[in-house]
């Protein structure tokens, strides 16, 4: 074999290999999925490596708000996201007429916990006392059956998710509500009385909903984080490998031992 033979075999090998590498890149599926930070944002990076192995590559963009990672969804920029319960989607279609999130996984379960500095026993909140809680129409509802379980209020329906203070019907200590950004309660929790903050950002903010908590959801709640498709890619053989990565036996034990109670596997 002459040496330019043997030259343009190897130059072959090479452009083969090459070509080969170009059609894997091509081959791989691209998901990109908004989340806030902890938890959500965690348990997907926990399965990135096991979707690259299936051909997925997961780009994870991180909120630290409720509204633009649905809001990025609706209009396509983001093929879907993590963050939200259904009674919160529920809200956000009724004010976002075309909305075409489709949720299609339950997830896990964030147990909505109160907190104090001040005191340490529910039977210590004082008459008067200032409640800081969600301001989104979901979480203030949820934050309202919580303080309504706990014989802090008494609602017209204790079973209505979407109540308001219009819904408070006895208010014994004559408590004092203010609504805020979900994000910037753990900021205000020294300003405050007693705060009703969502677990994920209790969790940024360091503090342990099982352990700090004065009082906390049981499991009984309606409250399962989604993963929510596009009504146009809710069916793709990308979101059924996302789906069942994130509803797999592995990423329930990873749930379970990091975050020891404070989230909840829903599957």
């Amino acid at each position: 074999m002459t040496a330019f033979l043997k030259k343009q075999i190897q130059r072959l090998a090479v452009l083969s290999a090459g070509s080969v590498l170009m059609a894997s890149a091509v081959a791989a599926e691209t998901l990109t999925i908004a989340a806030t930070p902890v938890p959500h944002a965690e348990i997907l990076e926990f399965v990135k490596s096991q979707l690259a192995k299936e051909g997925i590559e997961l780009k994870v963009k991180v909120f630290t708000d409720y509204v633009q990672p649905a809001v990025q969804v609706n209009e396509k920029h983001l093929d879907g996201n993590f963050f939200l319960h259904q009674p919160y989607l529920n809200e956000f279609k009724k004010s976002h007429k075309n909305d075409i999130e489709v949720p299609v996984a339950k997830v896990h379960v964030e147990p909505f916990a109160a907190y104090s500095v001040k005191y340490k026993k529910t039977a210590d909140i004082p008459a008067g006392a200032t409640i800081a809680i969600p301001n989104d129409p979901s979480n203030s509802g949820r934050a309202l059956l919580l303080l309504a379980k706990q014989g802090l209020l008494k609602l017209k329906d204790p079973t209505n998710i979407s109540a308001t203070r219009k819904d408070i019907i006895e208010n014994p200590k004559n408590l004092k509500f203010k609504e805020l950004e979900a994000a910037t309660l753990p900021r205000v929790l020294n300003q405050v009385d007693v705060a009703l903050i969502n677990t994920n950002y209790a969790i940024e903010a360091k503090l342990n909903p099982v352990k700090d908590s004065l009082f906390i959801e049981d499991a009984n709640s309606p409250y399962a984080n989604l993963l929510v498709a596009r009504e146009d890619n809710k069916n793709s053989p990308a979101f059924k490998k996302l789906i069942s990565a994130l509803n797999s036996p592995e990423v329930k034990r990873f749930i379970e031992e990091k975050y020891k109670g404070a989230v909840v596997p829903a599957f």
